[in-house]
């Protein structure tokens, strides 16, 4: 039996599901991240367009992160 499926999931999971925040919610910030990043990467205008092309980098470093919560969240949604 893995983590996800002990008494309601990993601490971090049980939090979010405590507030909320469900597995789609998960899943939209993940797309949101994605598309910010490319939003945020093309609109390198200003003195210093290396730096937006860094933060477009960092948003888009977020989107692995929404989608595996995701994945946990849907795990734990459907053994509940």
């Amino acid at each position: 039996m893995s983590i996800i499926h002990q008494k309601g999931g990993p601490p971090v999971i049980k939090r979010l599901r405590s507030t909320g925040f469900s597995s789609n919610l998960a899943y939209l910030a993940s797309l949101a991240s994605i598309i910010g990043s490319i939003v945020i990467w093309f609109s390198n205008k200003g003195d210093d367009p290396p730096h937006a092309e860094r933060f477009g980098i960092f948003v888009g470093l977020w989107a692995p992160t929404f989608a595996i919560l995701g994945r946990a969240l849907e795990e734990t949604e459907r053994h509940s």
